[in-house]
């Protein structure tokens, strides 16, 4: 069975990482995988070539659609003949189902990866293309989401599919796992004392992951906790960043705070880390960056948005979104803790993902969404 994977990007960021698992991971005696990527090739593409994935992109400028690059997804579709289009985000959700309609190929999964957006932080041209897609909403055979959350704001924003069917991300518990070595390893590298607290956030420089609360917040929990050492990294948090590095300086945590840019080692960051925290004010579905903080078995605080709650369980703190006095309480109470409840959430929080978003079984759910697209629109 062919599956064609359309997305915007193949960034670093949460969609890209559980495309990028998904399609390794699949049963390639069953399931042949190509993946289109309407923007040039990103970081992950090489990833999934090296796996003997192909990977196509359209070449497509960031804001800039037009006729040729719809035109160009349509002949590629009907050269390939997939037996399911798999869309993931906005903008690959049009392009794709006015390709695959065009080429009279299909059936279409749209993929929801985010909940409770900040229309005022996008731009005009995906604010129109959520509108329009909400219109269309009844054409694709389903629209997936990672997150009960991501349901409810769609219902609300005007999507009215099919169905609706939520499939979570998954997680690799092989390589996200508990690792002292690794932990001393990268404490040693950053010239962090291996008894200091640590906390951490890996998420890319954007308003969305806001910031500004996560520095206020970590400024109050050293007062708690002089020795505090915080680990950020990701797309734009790096010393260059002349806003971020601005905002660490208003907080007085020059000495503290380690801005790492792009790793890709986030296993190893992980591991590092007392605590991990996401202080996301919006936007998120399901943040892949606290399932992979607790399959490493690191307790997590973090903000009440997307499914972020219904993740964490009763494995770590969550917060309302916007309160840095919340979050530092949050941050602060984990730290804290003696030394045996501390490890009884640890391994807690990796069970939690080893029972209920595993890789594999996450993977085996696609997999069966595509048998039964097939199925039922008569590709099988």
């Amino acid at each position: 069975m062919k599956i064609v994977h359309v997305i915007t990007g193949l960034g670093t960021g949460g969609a890209e990482n559980m495309l990028a698992n998904l399609v390794v991971g699949t049963d390639r005696s069953a399931f042949e995988s190509l993946v289109v990527s309407l923007l040039p090739p990103g970081p992950l593409a090489s990833r999934m070539a090296e796996a003997g994935v192909r990977v196509e992109s359209l070449g497509m400028r960031r804001g800039v659609p037009g006729p040729r690059s719809l035109l160009r997804l349509t002949r590629l579709l009907r050269a390939e003949r997939p037996d399911v289009v798999q869309t993931w985000l906005y903008h690959a959700d049009l392009l794709g189902l006015l390709a695959a309609g065009l080429a009279r190929v299909g059936p279409v999964a749209w993929n929801l990866r985010c909940s409770d957006m900040d229309f005022a932080t996008t731009g005009r041209l995906t604010r129109w293309v959520v509108a329009l897609n909400a219109r269309l909403s009844g054409r694709p055979a389903v629209v997936l989401a990672n997150s009960a959350r991501a349901v409810d704001v769609h219902r609300d924003l005007g999507y009215r599919p099919r169905r609706f069917e939520v499939i979570p991300n998954g997680f690799d518990t092989a390589r996200f796992r508990p690792d002292i070595e690794a932990r001393a390893a990268l404490r040693g590298e950053l010239g962090i004392d291996p008894d200091a607290p640590v906390a951490g956030m890996i998420a890319r420089y954007d308003p969305q992951k806001d910031f500004h609360t996560l520095l206020a917040a970590l400024a109050l929990v050293r007062r708690e906790h002089p020795g505090l050492r915080v680990v950020l990294c990701g797309d734009g948090v790096e010393p260059g960043n002349r806003a971020l590095a601005g905002d660490v300086r208003d907080h007085g945590l020059e000495d503290a705070v380690l801005l790492l840019g792009r790793r890709a080692d986030p296993e190893r960051v992980h591991a590092a880390l007392d605590v991990a925290v996401l202080s996301s004010a919006f936007g998120e579905g399901m943040p892949s960056v606290m399932g992979e903080a607790m399959a490493c078995g690191v307790p997590c605080a973090a903000t009440d948005v997307g499914d972020t709650a219904a993740v964490i369980g009763g494995t770590g703190r969550v917060v309302p979104p916007r309160d840095p006095d919340a979050l530092a309480r949050a941050v602060s109470g984990l730290l804290s803790l003696p030394a045996g409840q501390r490890l009884d959430l640890s391994r807690a929080a990796r069970a939690r993902i080893e029972e209920q978003y595993s890789l594999p079984g996450i993977i085996a759910r696609y997999e069966g969404l595509y048998r039964g697209l097939a199925a039922e629109f008569g590709r099988m």
